[in-house]
């Protein structure tokens, strides 16, 4: 109580002391005052003072929320863009190693894109024993045309699976008999001393290599003249050889052509050869040999594009080439262009770059499909539409095949779909096969097969494709997202294969040309100049056209540069110079496919071969899956 009473005389001290300054009216005030009231003034100013200090504090705490509230946006925003940093990191080393993968397996590894077993869940083994059956009771009438039904082809082709049997020698090639006798002594019986009769001949055969050898032709040409008035001398004619005035033959000259752009042999590798054979010809002698020969067979070139041009489908593709320019390799391209099987010839264009011009200069006349990949420089050849566009399925395919890592859910139910339409294809070919070489087989029944079996098949996909990219999460720079863009994109051209059954579900004839010219350039590594880039692609064309219908390449070439010199003045060549198409037909004789005609001797066997091995192979697998089928 006495604390309580000094603390209310010091605040009324205090108090007093505060009023020295004050007005009059404030002192009259503080004299009407007792202590009561001057303490509670004073509890007042200090409750006014703790309010400011607590509004102090307010701002002070607001301040420090404020810049806690940015720092934590701040933060946020930091881990926003780490996780999104991290993401394109994790996507960026998928793709690298994805890529890696590739390389690899494309170096070592195998190049067969083989069916995932999870894509055996898409199969109904019933639907396509149906539709097996359907398309052999629909194919029974053509089959009993042919020559040996596919049960007959299973059956030989279970019996060729035996042991390999040794093939009998040709009758047609040089033979020399060794005969190999008994000396007398040898001959005297151990028995009696007597001379022992010949009873047989035991023989063998062995075949032995003879190098080439050169051979030279002299031409000569006997004089005539009148011996009364020793006048108008004339001379026997010479005919028109290859090159004029040069030292090769035709036969040679085919040689030469055949081993660079045929066999890919560079040229110094034929040098190396002719060395052997006898006689050294440098490479400079034979790149001028071939510079005039890629003038001469030119017109034939160039009425061979002609008629390809007027052809219902034309399938192509590019590859590259390195060209030397000013003492530096650039990229030059090959663009070869296979015919239907009315015109069954490849005619390849050379390019200096892959711009469009190519593809738009050499289809400027044309009219029909043209299937190819998916490549922008086509998009003017189809905006005229004149053209229409047919995709391949194994380039679509082949997105779907490299997502099978990131996702293989989607990717195996893609790759499921692609294989089911792949397998009609398979049947399709098994039940109406080719009818000549040349690639014609049953086009109608082909067509109306696919309208029936294939269309439901690439509705349900398409109808998957649209469901899983709009329903479900897929990044949008992913390798599964390209395979759905890539799709969807080309979805009309992938399925414009049913429209005829003359054109095909996968580009792949085109991509069998390719591998010439893919081939050789890894052996002669570049072309010089624009030129030879030009005969270059003229040789690829003969060698390749001929390949393609069964025709020996030797010997068509030898008899076309035997035949072609006396061309010389032709309108056909005129045709070429001037940059025109060849319409006239005095070359049609040397076209390759009719040219066989007239000579069926030259069929090119081992092709033949070949493709009846691989006939019986397809057989087997074929046969195989039905077997695992049934099981």
């Amino acid at each position: 109580m006495l604390l309580r009473s000094m603390d209310i005389a010091r605040a009324f001290f205090f108090q007093k002391m505060r009023l020295v300054n004050e007005p009059f009216s404030s002192l009259m005030r503080y004299r009407d005052m007792d202590a009561k009231d001057l303490l509670i003034e004073e509890l007042q100013a200090q409750l006014q003072s703790n309010q400011m200090l607590l509004k102090s504090k307010d701002e002070h705490l607001s301040r420090a929320l404020a810049k806690l509230d940015e720092v934590s946006t701040q933060h946020v925003a930091v881990t926003e863009q780490f996780s999104k940093e991290l993401e394109e990191k994790k996507h960026l080393i998928a793709l690298l190693e994805q890529k890696i993968k590739r390389l690899l397996s494309s170096v070592r590894g195998s190049r067969q894109e083989r069916i995932n077993p999870d894509q055996l869940l898409l199969f109904s083994t019933e639907e396509l024993q149906q539709v097996a059956r359907e398309l052999e009771d629909s194919a029974a009438e053509p089959q009993a045309t042919q020559d040996q039904p596919v049960e007959e082809a299973c059956s030989e082709s279970k019996a060729n699976t035996s042991k390999p049997k040794r093939r009998s020698l040709p009758n047609d090639l040089p033979r020399e008999v060794r005969r190999y006798e008994l000396t007398e002594d040898q001959r005297k019986c151990p028995c009696c001393g007597e001379l022992r009769c010949e009873m047989g001949v035991e023989t063998s055969q062995q075949v032995e290599y003879i190098p080439a050898v050169f051979k030279i032709i002299e031409h000569q040409r006997v004089q005539y003249a009148c011996k009364k008035c020793q006048e108008n001398v004339s001379i026997a004619p010479k005919p028109s050889q290859p090159i004029e005035k040069g030292v090769p033959g035709p036969g040679l000259c085919a040689y030469v052509v055949l081993s660079k752009f045929g066999d890919h042999l560079p040229l110094y590798r034929e040098e190396d050869l002719f060395s052997r054979m006898g006689w050294l010809i440098r490479r400079s002698t034979i790149c001028g040999w071939l510079y005039e020969l890629g003038l001469l067979v030119e017109p034939l070139v160039m009425r061979m594009k002609h008629l390809i041009l007027q052809s219902k489908v034309l399938h192509t593709d590019d590859t590259k080439i390195k060209m030397l320019d000013s003492g530096i390799c650039r990229e030059a391209k090959f663009w070869p262009y296979q015919g239907d099987w009315l015109h069954p010839y490849v005619v390849f264009d050379f390019t200096l770059d892959r711009s469009r011009n190519g593809p738009m200069n050499f289809l400027a006349s044309y009219q029909g499909y043209l299937q190819a990949d998916a490549y922008s420089g086509f998009d003017c050849v189809y905006t005229s539409g004149l053209v229409q566009e047919v995709a391949c399925w194994v380039h679509a395919r082949r997105y779907w095949y490299d997502a099978r890592d990131y996702d293989s859910k989607r990717a195996n139910t893609a790759l499921g779909y692609i294989a089911r339409l792949s397998q009609i294809e398979s049947q399709l070919r098994s039940s109406y096969p080719l009818k000549n070489q040349q690639g014609e087989r049953d086009f109608e029944a082909i067509a109306k097969a696919r309208q029936q079996y294939a269309i439901p098949i690439l509705d349900e996909f398409k109808q998957w494709l649209e469901t899983e990219l709009h329903g479900g999460r897929i990044l949008p720079k992913s390798l599964i997202r390209s395979a759905f863009n890539y799709t969807l994109n080309q979805w009309d051209a992938l399925c414009r294969y049913t429209e005829a059954g003359y054109l095909s579900f996968d580009n792949n004839a085109a991509e069998r040309m390719v591998k010439y010219p893919a081939i050789g350039r890894k052996n002669y590594l570049f072309v010089g100049n624009q030129r030879a880039g030009r005969n270059a692609a003229n040789f690829y064309s003969l060698v390749t056209s001929a390949k393609l219908n069964g025709v020996e390449p030797f010997a068509w070439l030898k008899n076309i540069l035997q035949e072609l010199p006396g061309y010389r003045d032709s309108e056909a060549l005129k045709q070429t110079m001037a940059g025109k198409p060849v319409t006239c037909q005095e070359l049609d004789s040397m076209l390759p496919d009719r040219w066989l005609m007239n000579h069926p001797e030259c069929r090119w066997e081992i092709d033949s071969l070949r493709r009846e091995e691989r006939r019986r192979k397809e057989v087997r697998h074929r046969d195989l899956r039905n077997r695992q089928k049934r099981k």
